[in-house]
């Protein structure tokens, strides 16, 4: 570009060298090198290749560009490249999510040994640092506990194999301190003293629970009392306090139930005596009462009861592991019957013929039958893989169905030991409390999943899906079932000490009464009554509602 403005000032000087003369004018020559070269280039701007590769974005108000930016280049943030927003740690380096991790290789045994002895003592050798120089930069955590234990890890012993204690040559024990020969006690070993007899009781109770044996409890059962609180057991026409009233307008004999039942509404009495009761017979401190007397005869919690079809007898079932069998009028304790297992429920088998054959839901998963006047197991009936909560006599008494812990329900024929059916799919849960219709049909059993279920109690026993009643919360609780004698309704208690009434033919929740500041476990509807409801809860209260 230097030589063509030299030519131009050379041709511009021939060409005029005869006006310079004419007119004695002196033109003093122009420099090229000394002409900018801003002046002579009326181009626009345009970016240099070189300044964008050193870091500098290409400025927006450019015209040209003289070479093929890259995508980063042209699309570069006009501010930057750093963000003036961000903080000074946003801004750090960063390889990971939580910071910038430097690479580095340890092995699986050496980063185990450092993190447990970490763990331990609280000091660890430095990743970053070289091993091979001691001193307190080698370390971190607590480099003064890694000096005192000279940077002993986990896995390495404080004493060296010449500071051990040295076998004893020769009988000789003079070199070791405390220790008097290979058979002897160290000179400070203290005998341990002999447990005393309530000690060793209670070591071997732990050993024998530990090993499963069983708690090394008497075998005897407990003594049994009976407190009468009528003035007289007999009135003057030499009537018993259980006599059958014949004055109330219904014949409490007759099967009959009434044609319409209604809905109660309010409570009309109060019974009151138990802290926890249960009409199906969970009945707690070990006390049953017929509310003319109190039977004492269990030692533990009473877990249910069951009268006879004449009602002058009845079982109870408890966890002292003990079933009674008692006379209702005097109380008097007639025979009693145990496994070592703890009974959950007990039934009398409902046939006439059979009155004298009593099967019980046990803890150890088995179902076991006694004879009453034998007091002999007669038959068990082991298939559950739980403990049995329920035992419901249905088909007329020619089968029995139970529901577990192992949220199954089984069917069994009368005296074989095989279940001929067997309900479990993966959606059920363990339902502790059953009840059967009144004509028979169904079985209503309460689920653990705050639901009742219906099932069939004739032939196939299966579920009815159209029949779930739901709307109260029982998870926990074994809250008994009932219908209304009509089969209209469908009623039972909650964990909210609330009375819930369904309508059997659409599920739908009618009516919710609060019938107990605690848990409402059992509501049973009068068989010979239209609008007659009982419950009991944990308040220890027993209510009569109408």
């Amino acid at each position: 570009m230097s030589a063509a403005i030299a030519s131009l000032v050379s041709y511009g000087s021939d060409s005029d060298s005869e006006n310079e003369s004419e007119s004695n004018t002196s033109v003093e020559k122009v420099n090229p090198s000394s002409m900018s070269l801003a002046v002579l280039n009326s181009a626009p701007e345009v970016a240099v290749k070189e300044a964008v590769e050193t870091g500098i974005h290409l400025d927006p108000a450019l015209k040209e560009v003289t070479y093929n930016p890259t995508y980063e280049t042209m699309f570069a943030p006009e501010f930057g490249p750093m963000n003036p927003f961000k903080s000074q740690q946003m801004a750090a380096p960063r390889n990971m999510l939580s910071g910038y991790a430097e690479p580095a290789h340890v092995n699986d045994f050496m980063f185990e040994q450092q993190r447990r002895t970490f763990s331990s003592y609280g000091y660890a050798l430095d990743p970053s640092v070289d091993t091979h120089e001691s001193s307190s930069n080698t370390y971190i955590g607590a480099v003064e506990e890694a000096e005192k234990h000279k940077g002993l890890t986990v896995f390495e012993s404080g004493l060296k194999k010449s500071q051990k204690r040295k076998k004893v040559k020769g009988g000789d024990a003079g070199e070791i301190d405390n220790y008097l020969g290979p058979w002897a006690k160290y000179a400070d070993e203290k005998d341990v003293a002999k447990p005393t007899e309530d000690e060793q009781k209670e070591l071997d109770e732990i050993t024998a629970k530990r090993q499963k044996k069983g708690r090394n409890e008497d075998d005897a059962p407990s003594e049994e009392k009976t407190i009468l609180h009528v003035k007289d057991m007999y009135d003057y026409q030499g009537r018993s306090y259980l006599h059958v009233p014949q004055d109330v307008g219904i014949n409490l004999r007759s099967a009959d139930a009434p044609d319409k039942c209604y809905l109660p509404k309010k409570q009309i009495h109060v019974w009151s005596g138990h802290t926890k009761v249960s009409l199906r017979g969970c009945i707690y401190l070990s006390v049953i009462y017929v509310w003319s007397v109190s039977v004492l005869g269990h030692s533990k919690a009473v877990r249910d009861i069951c009268f006879n079809n004449t009602g002058t007898q009845f079982l109870s079932a408890a966890y002292d592991r003990y079933i009674k069998l008692w006379d209702s009028e005097t109380g008097q304790c007639i025979s009693h019957f145990t496994n070592r297992k703890v009974p959950y429920c007990v039934k009398f088998n409902p046939d006439e013929d059979k009155q004298n054959l009593l099967v019980a839901g046990m803890s150890d998963k088995k179902i076991v039958q006694w004879d009453i006047r034998t007091g002999e197991v007669v038959q068990e009936y082991d298939r559950h893989l739980g403990a049995v909560n329920t035992i419901t006599f249905v088909d007329e008494n020619r089968r029995f169905v139970s529901t577990s812990d192992d949220k199954s329900l089984r069917v069994w024929e009368w005296d074989i030991p095989v279940d001929f059916k067997y309900i479990a799919e993966p959606s059920m849960h363990s339902m502790p409390a059953v009840t059967l219709s009144p004509n028979g049909k169904w079985l209503a059993c309460q689920s653990m999943d705050n639901q009742i279920l219906i099932f069939g109690a004739q032939n196939r026993f299966r579920l009815n899906k159209k029949k779930v009643f739901k709307g109260h919360m029982v998870a926990g609780y074994a809250c008994q079932v009932d219908f209304s004698p009509d089969m209209s309704y469908v009623v039972s208690g909650d964990a909210d000490g609330k009375l819930n009434i369904w309508d059997w033919k659409t599920t739908k929740l009618y009516h919710r009464i609060k019938a107990h500041d605690k848990v409402c476990i059992s509501a049973l509807w009068h068989p010979h009554e239209t609008s007659k409801v009982i419950t009991c809860g944990w308040d220890g209260q027993i209510k009569l509602w109408d």
